[in-house]
């Protein structure tokens, strides 16, 4: 390759989440199943399946030929006209969808699709304010961002209304307790949030069932049917944010399907077309889709709302996740996957933490296993640290994984073999070192 686009990239393009003068991003020129290759050609294993969201590998066929097939046919067309393949996606989300969640609206982007369930649970309960939890990611938008607990949203001002409540973080207890003896006290005061600021004045919780990017947070299981219940004795619409967690990736079509709960609204993306076109999904139950079916307005829309090429994307991606069974295959796998990385933590001092389910992983490192000291605080979540080392190191040896502050992530595409999870964590068995070279 005789241009030097990387060198192109940080002249013109803006480089995310990062100060811009520490850039000098790899070029990627090819991705086939759960391996990309750079300009130089070398390979990486993908152990992450890049932002958690290439749950269906890299350059599966049948979605490429949807989308080419679909934008050959009909690229685009304004939300106000309909098509059979957004007509056949709804009906085939409601399908898998839990309970009684039957309608979508849809969009580009988790955060979009946060944004339209913040409007719609407005709409719906006349109510103004919201709850979210301190370590949380609901995306980069004006509204979505004020849901955000991430140390992102201190960056910029964000729209009021919005009221955070400790996080579901057993291993760093904000209460100081321990499960179960705790009564899930984390739960419970959420309730007492939504007492404090009126019942009447909170139109809904907003949750990622396990948290992402912001640890792998893992509650226990009777976490999530008890923020159901007081959501449902409160009238606060209860929303789950499955767009890291949809789509198979934690062995459930959708992570609450583990409880057995039904939230009031489901918002989607990532693995929904398995990244190969951005796009996402709001989804409502019934007594929702039925209020917007009287005297009431549906206030929201864009451009690119009902996008045919997404909407081809998104039902190719379903599809595929049924023909090959990826949603039992990533219990199967991640059962390995987990037995595998509580094996590196018996041999090495500076893992804290193992947690997940399905293909969704981390590991907690810390510099001393009784203090639970950590290698980063909040405050440094920009700046240089021992994961981002590790990362990088890994990175030389040929395995891509994120790290986000005090979590190694690892959510591989969910077509991986017990090989390939073998080789992953051969790397990550020896970046680890690294870390316990500073424990006390």
């Amino acid at each position: 390759m005789s241009e030097d686009y990387s060198k192109v990239t940080r002249e013109y393009l803006f480089g995310t989440w990062k100060y811009q003068k520490t850039w000098n991003p790899k070029v990627i020129v090819k991705a086939e199943g759960t391996r990309f290759t750079d300009s130089t050609g070398k390979s990486y294993l993908d152990f992450s399946s890049q932002l958690v969201c290439s749950n269906l590998g890299h350059s599966n066929e049948a979605v490429k030929k949807a989308v080419a097939d679909q934008g050959a046919e009909l690229s685009y067309i304004a939300p106000g006209f309909t098509t059979p393949v957004a007509a056949k996606l709804a009906r085939k989300l409601a399908e898998v969808a839990p309970g009684d969640i039957c309608k979508s609206y849809f969009s580009v982007g988790g955060a979009e699709a946060n944004e339209a369930a913040v409007k719609i649970a407005r709409f719906y309960t006349k109510a103004p304010k919201l709850i979210a939890r301190f370590r949380s990611y609901h995306g980069a938008t004006s509204g979505a961002i004020s849901l955000t607990g991430d140390p992102r949203r201190l960056y910029a001002p964000v729209p009021p209304g919005t009221v955070h409540a400790p996080d579901v973080y057993c291993y760093r207890c904000p209460f100081g307790l321990e499960h179960p003896g705790c009564g899930v006290r984390c739960a419970e005061y959420i309730g007492e949030i939504i007492e404090m600021e009126g019942a009447g004045n909170v139109a809904a919780l907003f949750v990622e069932p396990i948290v992402g990017s912001n640890g792998i947070l893992v509650p226990p299981d009777d976490y999530m049917p008890r923020l159901r219940e007081i959501c449902t004795e409160t009238g606060t619409l209860l929303v789950a944010d499955e767009v890291m967690t949809g789509f198979g990736r934690t062995g459930e079509w959708f992570c609450v399907n583990h409880w057995g709960v039904v939230p009031d609204i489901i918002t989607l993306a990532k693995g929904l077309t398995s990244a190969y076109v951005p796009f996402s999904a709001t989804m409502v139950r019934k007594p929702i889709a039925d209020y917007f079916e009287e005297d009431n307005l549906f206030c929201h829309g864009q451009t690119y709302a009902n996008h045919p090429i997404g909407c081809a994307a998104g039902l190719a991606a379903v599809e595929e996740y049924q023909r090959l069974g990826l949603v039992a295959r990533a219990k199967k796998m991640g059962e390995y996957l987990g037995k595998r990385l509580n094996e590196l933590q018996d041999s090495h001092p500076s893992v804290g933490e193992v947690r997940g389910k399905g293909l969704f992983w981390g590991i907690e490192p810390v510099k001393n296993r009784e203090t639970k000291e950590p290698f980063a605080t909040r405050k440094q979540r920009f700046e240089p640290t021992m994961l981002g080392t590790m990362a990088g190191e890994a990175l030389k040896k040929g395995v891509y994984f994120m790290t986000v502050l005090n979590t190694m992530i690892f959510a591989p595409p969910l077509i991986v073999t017990e090989e390939e999870i073998d080789e992953g964590l051969g790397v990550v068995d020896e970046v680890l070192k690294l870390a316990d070279a500073e424990c006390t």
